[in-house]
């Protein structure tokens, strides 16, 4: 299947500069694109998956990919989408964003040897040494007032303000599509459905400053449509914040359970988004949902092929061992590393002694009310340790009860957990 068919049926393409142009541009040769990505923090998060996942499917499909991490335009803000200015971060701030998330590209991206190797840039290289006068005089002239301001990302921005710091983002990113243009032979830029504008503007640039007497300079955009929840909740944000791909911030366990309590309504589009899965297999996971909703097969699979991609084989068996145990109750099967990815939003108490008794720990641990409360939940068979339920009231939380010689997870009724961290 053509790239642009495949795209097509997963509802990855919102708009083309020129489809039949691009789709005989495809067939003619390798081609060189490129999506940008702006460090604003020190790792992305899963609403950059779709275009870097984009620039993967076209890797597949035999094409390279340049992945554009903006240590320039970062320092400036890109105003599309938003309704307020960004707060702005210093040079030393922006770099280290840009390593990091340099590095996490890594992990989705073959940088490897090979004719249509993925390749790295940051646009920090050429903005910082273009000279005022350099901007102004062979790249601001191009540039219309009126062409600027009917530009969504400008136009949406007039009744609350725009700085021209932001103004002039347009331009800086035209000069990045301009610049790979000429040292990478670049000539399609993908992007979310909010740089249609931006993207646009580098064609416009490229066709005005590369265009010969005898043909001119060919050079295409393609975006992918704003991804929606069907709650109507922004994509890729939890009530716990955004769902990062660094796992010290999101952890895999984490990860793969927003990917498991996706909505029923969105979890075949998201099979389309995300994964390489073949349709007929996407076509399968949708009838077993019809079949059956309460199994989550499809769901369990979106997760899986996530996980696997971003975090690797290991952590996805670690996310799947956490999730077991915890429907299971078998705690104990669990290791130190695993109890704090599981239970690292569940009420923790640290205890500086070896040894303490059970219904003082609860009442310690503010998971009793009392002493009398505690002895009332022990012998009604309410208290589990690590998974197993204790009615002992004379029971000692010693050693043998520590999980890695540390964690003792305590459950009260169904779904109370606590964590009693020994040092």
């Amino acid at each position: 299947m053509h790239i642009l068919d495949d795209l097509q049926r997963r509802g990855l393409v919102n708009q083309t500069t020129d489809d039949e142009g691009l789709r005989k541009h495809l067939d003619e040769k390798i081609v060189t694109l490129y999506c940008g990505f702006d460090p604003t923090a020190d790792s992305l998060h899963i609403g950059h998956l779709v275009p870097m996942l984009m620039l993967k499917r076209f890797q597949k499909a035999g094409h390279r990919p340049v992945a554009l991490i903006g240590g320039g335009t970062g320092m400036i803000g890109d105003p599309s989408g938003r309704s307020t200015e960004r707060q702005l971060n210093d040079l030393a701030t922006v770099q280290h964003f840009s390593n990091s998330i340099k590095e996490q590209m890594a992990s989705i991206l073959n940088f490897d040897d090979g004719e249509n190797a993925a390749v790295a840039r940051n646009n920090y290289e050429w903005l910082s040494t273009m000279t005022v006068i350099d901007f102004l005089r062979d790249t601001g002239k191009h540039f219309g007032i009126n062409y600027m301001l009917a530009k969504d990302s400008v136009e949406s921005r007039l009744e609350n303000g725009i700085s021209f710091t932001e103004f002039s983002y347009m331009i800086l990113q035209s000069v990045d599509f301009l610049n790979l243009y000429e040292k990478e032979n670049c000539t399609l830029q993908i992007g979310g459905s909010d740089q249609w504008g931006n993207i646009t503007a580098g064609m416009e640039l490229i066709r005005r400053t590369k265009s010969g007497e005898e043909q001119e300079a060919k050079a295409f955009g393609l975006t992918v449509p704003l991804i929606t929840k069907a709650d109507g909740t922004k994509f890729g944000k939890t009530a716990g914040g955004a769902v990062w791909l660094d796992p010290e911030k999101t952890s895999p366990y984490e990860f793969y359970q927003f990917w498991v309590n996706a909505d029923d309504r969105d979890v075949i589009k998201f099979l389309k988004y995300f994964t390489f899965l073949s349709f007929d297999e996407i076509d399968e996971l949708e009838k077993s949902l019809e079949a059956a909703p309460e199994k989550r097969i499809p769901h369990k699979r979106l997760a899986e092929e996530m996980t696997k991609l971003v975090h690797g084989e290991e952590a996805l068996m670690q996310a799947q061992r956490i999730t077991e145990a915890l429907f299971s109750g078998d705690i104990a099967s669990l290791n130190g590393k695993e109890i704090q990815q599981g239970f690292k939003d569940v009420p923790s108490t640290t205890f500086t002694v070896e040894e303490i008794g059970l219904v003082d720990a609860l009442v310690e641990a503010k998971i009793a009310s009392s002493k009398r409360q505690a002895r009332e939940d022990i012998q009604n068979g309410a208290v589990y340790i690590n998974g197993v339920r204790n009615q002992d009231l004379a029971h000692v939380l010693t050693k043998e009860d520590r999980i890695d010689d540390t964690f003792v997870i305590i459950r009260r009724g169904k779904k109370k957990y606590f964590v009693l961290r020994f040092e």
